[in-house]
């Protein structure tokens, strides 16, 4: 699945054109690897947000298989790693 669907489908962001802007503006990395919007996400990985204040790190527990999920699914697909 495409990093920006993925952080959509586990409500990571609200929409997945927000996803995209930040992905554009650099600040996503899979497995410290600045990401493309088109980068696939596998199980094992290690997505990282850096926010203006800080950043969240999430390791991929499961790839969803519909295009959302429900917020309260969200711990069966990420998992945030301190």
């Amino acid at each position: 699945m495409r990093i920006d669907k993925f952080l959509n489908a586990v409500n990571i962001t609200k929409r997945r054109s927000i996803a995209q802007d930040m992905i554009s503006n650099k600040v996503v990395l899979i497995n410290d690897v600045v990401a493309k919007a088109s980068k696939g996400v596998d199980v094992g990985s290690i997505i990282t947000i850096n926010y203006l204040e800080s950043s969240k790190k999430y390791q991929v527990l499961k790839i969803p298989t519909t295009k959302s999920t429900p917020k309260s699914l969200q711990d069966e697909y990420i998992k945030e790693i301190a």
